[in-house]
C-alpha cells in the first residue's frame, strides 16, 4: 500500500477567511507549491526554446495541482462566483477580495474591532480560558487586518477588565510582576490556578450549607458523656438544630426569642389575599400542582402562562434541557403558592410553551435568603426571618417532588378598574390620562382615583383609531448601484402634450438618486419602458437591479410584470393599500419635478402643451443638484463616477438665435433664425430649439442665447396656432450617456456627411396629412392621389381606405378570383351565406363580445365583411370563407384568413364595434363590445402570439432566443419543433407521439384544424418523399402570369440581360404608376424589364429546392459578393450572400447596401459583414435546435483585401473610413465564430445575388444551389 504518512489534510473554507487562508498558505509551502500563488504561472515567450517550454508546461502542471487543493477547499456554491479562475492565483486573489476587501474595506472593518477591544469585560460566570479566547480571537483578527497589538497592551487590557472577582489577583500580580515582559500565557495559567482556588472555596461553602445531618437531638455525641469534649462538657454544634416554636435553626425551642410572637411566614396572609381577589368560587382559584425541586437548574420554569401575575411577554431567552435540547423563553412572571396556611410568591419564573414540568430551582431559591436543607429522605426549606417554608419527603424515584395548590389569576378586574372604565364611559370615552388629571389636580368634585383599564375600548377604536405614523427618514438605504429602484407614474396631466400623451414615469435609484423619466401615453406601456430601462442601465453599470419599490397600480403588478420580475430575480416591494408615503421617494420626486416644471413653464410663458420638454430639463437639472441623500456630490457624479459640468445650461424657454448652415440659404437669407430653447438633444451634443412661425424643430450647436427674453407667444401675427401634434417632442428617456456632457462649442465637430450641425423635423401644422409630390409624365398620365395619414383618435386600429380604394387593392390582388365585395352580394350566394353563418357561430362560441350600449364619449368601429375563396395545392376550391373584420381594414398580399387564432387573444383595452350587417340584434343602436380581438385591430397581433406564447411556456416548449416565433420542446431524445406564423403552425419532430399529443393540446385550447402532412403554405408547394423534402412555386408563379396575361410568353434562360443596368430614366416615356410600382416614375425601359422577369418565371415555373436525407453532419456554409457601385444613380454597391445547408440553399439576400463605398474592398467587407450577421443568426437558430455547428462558419469571399481586412488590423488606416458597425466581423473572426476564406469567381455562388450574368454561369451557380425541376424524375 502506499505510504499515507506525509498526507495532509485539505482545509475546508468555512467563511473565516484569515484562519482559512492561514493553513492554506501553511499547507502549500509544506508541498513547496506557494510561489505559484505569489507569481503566478511561468508563461513561455515569444520564440521560445525547448527549455523554457519545459519550464513553462511544469510550472502549468503544478499549477494545476495547486487549483485541485483550491477546489478541493472551496465549496461549490462559492467556486461558481469566482468568475476568473484560470490560474491558482486568479482563484486565491478573488477570495482575498471577496472576503477581506479593498483596503477601504480593511479600514472599515478594523475601526470596528478596535471598538470591540476597547469594550471587551469578563462576563458575569466567564472562566478565564473563554475570556482569553474572547480577547485572543480579536487580537489576531486585528493583525490579519493590518494592525498588530503588542503583547503588553494585551496584558494590560486583560488585567483592567476581569470581573471584580478578580481584583485582589491583578493587584498582586501587578505589584509582584513585570507586566511589560509578561507573557500571555503565563498571565493566564496564573488566573487559572486562582480561579481554581476561589470554585473550590465556593463549593466548600455550598457543602456546608446542603450537608445532611444525623437524626436526634444527640447526633452530636457518641458513646458516654459524647464524642465532642473539651474542657468540662463537650459542646453541641446547633448549626442544623430546628427550633419546633419559630422553625429556625440554631436553637432549641426553649431557648428561642421570639416566644410569644407570631413567628408564622405569613408575607401574604390568605384571608388578605383573599379579599384582594375578585372572585366567585375558590376552587376556580386554586389548583394543586406539582413542582420538582432541581438544583440543577437555573431558574424557576413552567409551561402554563395562565398561572403568571405581572407576566412580561417581551422577555426572551433560552434554555439548555438535559438532552441538550433548547427551548425557547416567551416571557416570565410571579407564580403565588399556598403553603403552609400562606401564600408565597415564587418571582422570576420563566414561562416555556411545551414544558410539561413544573421545575423549582434551589440556587435561585436560596438566592431570596432560603435555606434548603436534604435530611432522612426529607427536603425542608427555611427562610431567615419567616421560618419554614414547605417539608417534603423523597419520592420512590429519588426525587423531591413539592405539591402545592397554585393561586390562578382568574377575574382579576379590581373594583378600580372597574371604575375606571365606568367613569372612561361616563365622560364621552375621554383618556385614562385626562381622567387621571381631573383627579390629581383636584379640577373636579367626586372622581375617584383611578386606575389603568385591564381591556383596551373597542368603542374608542371604532370612534377615534388613527392611521400609525409614517416614518420620515428611511431606516435602510441601498449600498450598492441599482440595489434598490423607486418607481411611480405621474398623471393624466391636462392638458395632453403635442404628441397627445398625458402621463410620466419616473426611476430613481436609491444609492445614488439618479431619476429618469419617461413619458407616456398610456399606463400600459409601463411594462416595455421598465424592460427598456432595465437593459440600458444594468449595461451602464455594470450592476444588475435587485429590487423595485412601487405602489398596487395595475400596470405595475400585471401578470408580464410579474412574471418579467420573477425571471430576473428582481424583487417587488409594493406599498400597502392607500399608503403612497410607503413609496415616498418617487412621491417626492413627482411633486418636486412638476414644481419646477410649473416654474420654468410660468417663468417665459410657454404654452403647457411643452410640458414634457420641460420635465425632460427639470429631471436632467434635479440630476445635477445637491440632495441630502447624497453628502457632497450631486446625483449624476454618484452614478457615474464623474463630476458633471453645468457650462452649457441656459434658461428654459428663453429666445435662441440659431445659425443657418451656408449650405441651406442663399446669399441675401437671414444667417440665423429666432426659436425658443427647450433643452439639449437627446442623440447629439446640441441644443434643441423650436421654431414657433415654421413649427419645426431645429437641432443646432451654434446658438447664440437671449436669456432675459422669452417668444411673444401671445403674438397671432407670429404665431396662429401651436396645438400641432409633435410625437418627437415625448417619445425619448431624458438622460444622455452618463458620461456624456453636453457641451455645444464651435470646436466641437459634427459626425455628419454634410458637416452642417442644423437638422429639421417637420410637419404640416394645420393637418394630419403627408403630401406625395407630384409625379405626372409629360404626357399627363394622371398618378394616384395623395395619402393622408390616419386620425389620431383612430391611430389604435387598422383603418385603411375608403371603399374607392379598397377596390383599387382588390384588383391588385393576385388571388382574386371573382370574390364578393360587398354583403349585398354575399348574401345572395347559398354558400356566402353559410360561410358567414359559421363565422358567427364561432364568434359567439368564443364569447368575443357582448351586446351594450355605447359609453358617452367613445366611438364604435365599423366592421365588414371580407370574403375568400380557398384553394388547395392542385387549384381547386378548398372552402369559401367569410372573414368579419374591423372596416377598413385592407387586404395585404398573402394574409390567410384560414383559422380564427386570433379571436383568442385577450384585450385589455375598451373597444365598441357596430353590429354587423344581416346579423343585427334587438336596438340597431346597440353595440357590440369586444372582449377578443378581431382581425383589424392593431391589438389583434400582440394580444394573440401574447396567448400562444403564454401556451408554449406553460407546456414545456423553450422559445429561440433569437427567433421569437420558433419553440422547441426537449424531452430525453426526442425533439418537438413548432414554428408560429400570425395564425398557422407547422409542427414537425422525430416522434410521432409527441406530435399528436401536441395537436390533441392544441384543440382542447384552440378552435384549430389539423390539415395533415404539410403540402402548401404560404404560396410555397411542399413534396415530402423518401429521398428529401422539395420546395416549389408553381402555382404561385402560374397565377401572376395569369393575371398579368403572360401565361403564353416565351420563355427565357435568365431573368436579366448581360449588362443590363437600370437608371430612373427620367427622359423616358413614364408609365401608369398604378400598374407597376417601381420607385416613383416607372418608365418603358422598366417595363421591358419587368415583361423580362415574367418570361423568366414562365420558363422556370417547375424550379424548385431539394433538401435530401443525408448521414453525414450538416455543415453550414457561406457565400458572400458585391457588386461595385452598381447604382448607376446614387452609385451605392449591391451586397449579395448565400448560405447552403446540406445539399440546398436556406437564406440568400441581395439588396443595396446603405453607405456609397470608396473601394471594391469597401464594398466587399461590407458585403461581407452583413453576410457574418446573418451566419451569425442562423448558427443560434441550429444551436437551439441541436444542429450545433462545430467549430467556425466558413464564408467564402472571392476578394482577397476584405479576407486580409478582416483578420489583419494593421491595415485600419486605409478602412477608418468604414463605419464601425461593420467591423463586428473583426470580432467575429477573432473569436472563431467565422472565417471568411478565398474562393474563385467562377465558384461565388452569391454572383447571381449582385450583377447579371451570362446564362451558362447562371445556370451553373443557380443548379450549385440546390435547384432542380420538378418535371424530371
Amino acid at each position: 500500500m502506499a505510504d499515507r504518512s506525509d498526507y495532509l489534510p485539505v482545509p475546508k473554507f468555512d467563511s473565516y477567511y484569515e484562519h482559512w487562508a492561514m493553513l492554506m498558505e501553511n499547507l502549500l509551502r509544506s508541498k513547496e507549491f506557494w510561489p505559484l500563488i505569489e507569481t503566478g504561472v511561468t508563461v513561455a515567450p515569444p520564440n521560445a526554446t525547448a527549455e523554457q517550454i519545459h519550464v513553462a508546461n511544469e510550472s502549468k502542471l503544478l499549477d494545476l495541482k495547486v487549483k485541485n487543493y483550491l477546489f478541493q477547499s472551496i465549496d461549490r456554491t462559492i467556486m461558481e462566483t469566482i468568475l476568473e479562475r484560470e490560474t491558482s492565483k486568479e482563484i486565491w486573489e478573488a477570495m482575498q477580495r471577496k472576503y477581506q476587501g479593498s483596503t477601504k474595506v480593511k479600514r472599515a472593518q478594523l475601526q470596528g474591532l478596535r471598538r470591540e477591544f476597547e469594550i471587551l469585560v469578563m462576563k458575569e460566570g466567564e472562566s478565564v480560558d473563554e475570556y482569553f479566547g474572547r480577547v485572543l480571537t480579536i487580537a489576531n483578527r486585528m493583525t490579519a487586518h493590518g494592525e498588530r497589538l503588542a503583547l503588553v497592551s494585551i496584558v494590560e487590557k486583560i488585567l483592567r477588565s476581569m470581573h471584580p472577582k478578580f481584583n485582589h489577583v491583578v493587584c498582586s500580580i501587578e505589584i509582584s510582576c513585570d507586566v511589560t515582559s509578561l507573557s500571555i500565557e503565563e498571565l493566564q495559567s496564573s488566573l487559572i490556578v486562582h480561579e481554581q482556588r476561589m470554585k473550590g472555596q465556593q463549593e466548600n461553602v455550598e457543602e456546608q450549607v446542603l450537608k445532611v445531618s444525623s437524626t436526634g437531638r444527640g447526633s452530636s455525641r457518641g458513646r458516654g458523656r459524647g464524642s465532642f469534649r473539651g474542657r468540662g462538657r463537650g459542646r453541641q454544634n446547633k448549626e442544623s438544630i430546628e427550633c419546633f416554636k419559630c422553625h429556625k435553626l440554631g436553637h432549641y425551642k426553649n431557648e428561642c426569642p421570639d416566644w410569644g410572637e407570631n413567628a408564622n411566614y405569613a408575607e401574604f396572609d390568605y384571608e388578605e389575599e383573599t379579599l384582594l381577589m375578585a372572585r366567585t368560587d375558590q376552587d376556580g382559584v386554586i389548583k394543586e400542582e406539582n413542582w420538582y425541586l432541581d438544583s440543577g437548574c437555573s431558574n424557576h420554569m413552567i409551561g402554563n402562562k395562565d398561572w403568571l401575575y405581572e407576566f412580561d411577554p417581551s422577555f426572551r431567552d433560552s434554555v439548555r434541557l438535559g438532552n441538550d435540547a433548547k427551548m425557547c423563553v416567551m416571557g416570565k412572571g410571579n407564580v403565588k403558592l399556598f403553603m403552609n396556611g400562606s401564600i408565597h410568591v415564587i418571582s422570576n419564573v420563566y414561562y416555556l410553551p411545551g414544558l410539561n414540568t413544573n421545575l423549582l430551582s434551589v440556587g435561585q431559591l436560596q438566592q431570596k435568603n432560603v435555606t434548603i436543607i436534604f435530611k432522612n429522605d426529607a427536603c425542608r426549606a427555611y427562610h431567615d426571618e419567616k421560618g419554614l417554608i414547605f417539608s417534603t419527603q423523597m419520592s420512590a424515584n429519588i426525587m423531591y417532588i413539592l405539591a402545592a395548590p397554585v393561586i390562578v389569576p382568574m377575574c382579576l378586574q379590581t373594583s378600580i378598574e372597574d371604575k375606571t372604565q365606568l367613569w372612561h364611559n361616563r365622560y364621552g370615552h375621554l383618556s385614562v390620562k385626562g381622567l387621571k388629571i381631573l383627579n390629581s389636580k383636584d379640577m373636579v368634585k367626586g372622581l375617584p382615583a383611578l386606575g389603568e383599564m385591564n381591556e383596551r375600548c373597542t368603542d374608542c377604536l371604532i370612534g377615534k383609531q388613527q392611521r400609525e405614523v409614517i416614518p420620515k427618514q428611511a431606516k435602510w438605504r441601498a449600498t450598492t448601484k441599482l440595489q434598490l429602484i423607486h418607481s411611480d407614474i405621474c398623471g393624466p396631466i391636462n392638458p395632453c402634450s403635442n404628441g397627445g400623451k398625458r402621463y410620466f414615469l419616473t426611476l430613481t435609484d436609491d444609492f445614488s438618486r439618479k431619476t429618469w423619466v419617461y413619458i407616456l401615453k398610456e399606463k400600459s406601456e409601463a411594462f416595455e419602458t421598465f424592460r427598456n430601462f432595465k437593459a440600458m442601465v444594468e449595461l451602464k453599470s455594470g450592476c444588475v437591479i435587485q429590487m423595485l419599490r412601487t405602489d398596487r397600480g395595475g400596470e405595475f403588478t400585471s401578470n408580464a410584470f410579474n412574471e418579467f420580475c420573477k425571471s430576473k430575480g428582481i424583487k417587488r416591494q409594493l406599498t400597502t393599500a392607500y399608503t403612497p408615503q410607503q413609496n415616498g421617494v418617487s412621491e417626492r420626486k413627482n411633486r418636486t419635478l412638476l414644481n419646477i416644471v410649473r416654474s420654468m413653464l410660468a417663468c417665459r410663458n410657454v404654452p403647457k402643451s411643452f410640458w414634457p420638454e420641460a420635465l425632460k430639463w427639470a429631471a436632467y437639472v434635479m440630476n445635477r443638484s445637491p440632495t441630502s441623500s447624497v453628502r457632497d456630490m450631486t446625483p449624476e457624479e454618484a452614478w457615474s463616477g464623474v463630476k458633471p459640468s453645468v457650462k452649457h445650461f441656459r434658461t428654459f424657454g428663453c429666445l435662441a438665435y440659431a445659425h443657418v448652415p451656408y449650405s441651406q440659404r442663399r446669399k441675401l437669407d437671414n444667417r440665423s433664425i429666432t426659436c425658443v430653447l427647450l433643452g439639449i438633444s437627446d442623440e447629439s451634443k446640441a441644443y434643441k430649439l423650436y421654431n414657433p412661425v415654421d413649427k419645426k424643430i431645429v437641432i443646432s450647436r451654434d446658438v447664440v442665447f437671449d436669456e432675459a427674453k422669452g417668444w411673444d407667444w401671445e403674438n397671432k401675427e407670429k404665431l396662429k396656432d401651436i396645438s400641432t401634434d409633435y410625437d418627437f417632442l415625448d417619445d425619448s428617456v431624458i438622460e444622455p450617456a452618463a458620461n456624456e456632457t453636453v457641451t455645444p462649442t464651435n470646436e466641437e465637430t459634427s459626425t455628419r456627411d454634410d458637416s452642417s450641425t442644423y437638422v429639421e423635423v417637420q410637419r404640416d401644422a394645420s393637418s394630419e396629412e403627408i403630401i406625395v409630390s407630384d409625379t405626372r409624365s409629360d404626357d399627363g398620365i394622371e398618378l394616384g392621389p395623395r395619402i393622408k395619414k390616419t386620425p389620431s383618435h383612430l391611430r389604435d386600429f387598422v383603418i385603411g381606405k375608403e371603399a374607392e380604394e379598397e377596390q383599387q387593392l382588390h384588383n391588385l390582388d393576385v388571388y382574386s378570383n371573382g370574390d364578393p365585395e360587398t354583403y349585398e352580394e354575399a348574401s345572395k350566394s347559398h354558400k356566402w351565406k353559410q360561410a358567414m353563418d359559421t363565422e358567427i357561430e364561432a364568434i359567439k362560441a368564443n364569447n368575443t363580445w357582448e351586446l351594450s350600449d355605447l359609453p358617452k364619449g367613445a366611438k364604435a368601429i365599423g366592421v365588414k365583411w371580407v370574403y375568400k375563396t380557398k384553394y388547395n395545392e392542385n387549384g381547386k376550391i378548398d372552402k369559401h370563407k367569410a372573414r368579419l373584420v374591423v372596416k377598413g381594414y385592407s387586404q395585404k398580399y398573402g394574409i390567410d384568413y384560414n383559422e380564427s387564432a386570433f379571436l383568442h387573444g385577450d384585450l385589455e383595452e375598451d373597444i365598441y364595434v357596430e353590429q354587423p350587417l344581416g346579423y343585427q340584434q334587438g336596438d340597431t343602436n346597440k353595440v357590440y363590445k369586444l372582449k377578443k380581438a378581431l382581425y383589424g385591430l392593431r391589438q389583434a397581433p400582440r394580444a394573440w402570439y401574447s396567448k400562444i406564447e403564454a401556451y408554449f411556456l406553460c407546456e414545456g416548449f423553450k422559445k429561440c432566443p433569437v427567433e421569437h416565433t420558433l419553440f422547441v420542446k426537449h424531452i430525453d431524445h426526442d425533439i418537438l419543433i413548432v414554428s408560429v406564423y400570425v395564425d398557422d403552425l407547422i409542427v414537425t419532430g422525430n416522434n410521432s407521439n409527441l406530435i399528436n399529443d401536441f395537436k390533441i393540446s392544441m384543440k382542447k385550447r384552440f378552435a384549430m384544424s389539423d390539415l395533415g402532412k404539410m403540402k402548401y403554405f404560404l404560396g410555397v408547394e411542399v413534396i415530402q418523399t423518401d429521398e428529401g423534402i422539395f420546395i416549389h412555386q408553381m402555382k404561385y408563379a402560374n397565377e401572376i402570369l395569369v393575371r398579368f396575361q403572360m401565361e403564353n410568353c416565351n420563355a427565357v434562360c435568365s431573368p436579366v440581360v448581360t449588362g443590363c443596368k437600370l437608371v430612373k430614366d427620367e427622359n423616358g416615356k413614364a408609365c401608369d404608376a398604378r400598374n407597376y410600382k417601381f420607385m416613383e416614375r416607372p418608365t418603358e425601359m422598366h417595363i421591358a424589364a419587368i415583361k423580362r422577369i415574367m418570361r423568366y418565371v414562365r420558363g422556370t415555373a417547375s424550379l424548385g429546392i431539394m433538401y435530401r436525407k443525408t448521414s453525414e453532419e450538416l455543415k453550414l456554409d457561406g457565400w458572400s459578393d458585391s457588386d461595385y457601385a452598381g447604382d448607376l444613380d446614387d452609385r451605392k454597391s449591391t451586397s449579395g450572400y448565400v448560405f447552403m445547408l446540406g445539399s440546398g440553399a436556406i437564406s440568400w439576400s441581395s439588396k443595396k447596401q446603405p453607405i456609397v463605398t470608396l473601394s471594391t474592398t469597401d464594398a466587399e467587407f461590407i458585403a461581407a459583414a452583413s453576410c457574418a450577421c446573418q451566419g451569425l443568426w442562423l448558427r443560434n437558430v441550429l444551436e437551439h435546435l441541436n444542429i450545433s455547428q462545430k467549430g467556425t462558419t466558413l464564408i467564402h469571399c472571392d476578394n482577397s483585401s476584405s479576407i486580409k481586412l478582416s483578420k489583419n488590423p494593421i491595415l485600419h488606416g486605409r478602412c477608418k473610413h468604414i463605419d464601425v458597425r461593420f467591423h463586428f466581423l473583426r470580432d467575429l473572426t477573432k473569436d472563431g465564430v467565422i472565417e471568411l476564406v478565398h474562393c474563385k469567381s467562377q465558384d461565388q455562388l452569391a454572383d447571381a445575388m449582385t450583377k447579371p450574368l451570362k446564362v451558362d454561369s447562371f445556370c451553373k451557380l443557380r443548379n450549385s444551389i440546390g435547384m432542380v425541376d420538378s418535371s424530371v424524375d
